[in-house]
């Protein structure tokens, strides 16, 4: 408390509040700063061009494009680099944001926050283009993709699933655990539909989390046996095993999970309990480290604060908060790899098992 109320600055006061925190060892505690705060809040809920933006080698890059959105009807391209609002460089705001001492996934948070809206408003966007041309483009913020959802006291989000097939191997993404009907539902009838296919690919990149017991009903199509855990929440007073449901038809071949650090909580539990019990393999990049259910404060100076009401333990043994999901392949997403078409991650899973066909 001395060296706070000393400290000359509030980002130096900030500096020992996270380094009291630091004693913890836990990455779910932390401060936030009011600026990047606000942003992440402003995001909530607001309408989107239709853009998935990460930060790649401090710059950023649109990774994913959204088919029915204005972006895609403008002819933005995936691996164009974002350096523009209304025109205000954002290049000097994006800089600092990549230096900041908050996760990769709040970084995610505040930087979609600067493209989103007003339903109906319209944005003008520059980037770079693939030629290293400035370009500049006027598109229109609409809802965000996918339905509606309220589940208990969380807020109202909408969920999207996507389904294809790629190098006969079964391909399924989701951006949140909600919506179980929707989700799980979709993830079956892919699972019946690949009864030839050569592997299964989730991808669970972006995917922050949400009910911690649809990985336990997603987990049941690809484990046969019974009585096999993902791992055990620890409260105060309760243990909840996340004890794996068997299905009717399960998937018994290869099974590639694709991961960032945006990829949290549920996304991190199921991820991290099928490749302990050898049922996956995990690809891309360091997850967000932060699988337990957390609350945020306001700070009386417009700071963010925030901590876990528990703890949870792999079926490794392993905690995942701090460490995150163990990479069996780290693979990086590049804007040349963009540019050029190619999803990195998505084609070392294919590589991987295509591999696995041959043995």
């Amino acid at each position: 408390r001395p060296r706070a109320e000393a400290a000359a600055t509030m980002e130096d006061a900030r500096n020992v509040m996270r380094e009291m925190l630091g004693r913890l060892k836990q990455t779910h505690f932390g401060i936030v700063p009011a600026s990047i705060y606000e942003d992440v809040g402003r995001q909530a809920g607001d309408a989107t061009p239709g853009l998935e933006l990460r930060l790649l080698d401090r710059h950023a890059i649109v990774t994913r494009i959204d088919p029915a959105s204005s972006a895609m009807q403008a002819g933005v391209q995936v691996g164009w680099e974002l350096v523009g609002v209304d025109g205000t460089d954002l290049r000097p705001d994006i800089a600092k944001l990549a230096s900041a001492e908050v996760s990769e996934l709040t970084k995610t948070r505040a930087l979609e926050a600067r493209v989103s809206g007003n339903p109906g408003a319209k944005l003008t966007l520059g980037f770079v283009d693939g030629a290293g041309k400035t370009v500049e483009k006027e598109l229109l913020l609409a809802e965000p993709r996918g339905q509606l959802t309220r589940f208990g006291n969380l807020p109202a989000m909408t969920v999207w699933t996507e389904s294809r097939k790629i190098a006969n191997s079964g391909y399924y993404r989701f951006n949140v655990f909600l919506d179980p009907e929707r989700v799980i539902n979709g993830f079956e009838d892919l699972v019946k539909s690949c009864k030839s296919c050569d592997g299964l690919i989730i991808d669970l990149r972006g995917n922050p989390g949400g009910i911690g017991g649809m990985a336990m009903g997603m987990a049941g199509f690809v484990i046969e046996k019974p009585n096999q855990r993902l791992g055990t929440m620890v409260q105060r007073e309760v243990r909840l095993n996340f004890t794996v449901n068997p299905r009717v038809e399960v998937f018994e071949g290869p099974v590639a999970v694709l991961l960032d650090g945006n990829s949290a909580s549920t996304s991190e539990i199921f991820a991290g309990g099928l490749r302990d019990l050898g049922r996956a393999q995990t690809f891309g990049s360091h997850t967000a480290a932060a699988a337990l259910p957390s609350i945020f404060e306001r700070l009386p100076n417009g700071d963010g604060f925030q901590y876990a009401v528990a703890n949870y333990v792999s079926e490794g043994g392993k905690p995942l908060e701090g460490l995150g999901v163990p990479l069996d392949h780290e693979v990086h997403l590049t804007r040349e790899g963009l540019l050029g078409g190619h999803d990195a991650v998505i084609d070392a899973a294919v590589d991987w098992i295509q591999k696995q066909k041959k043995r």
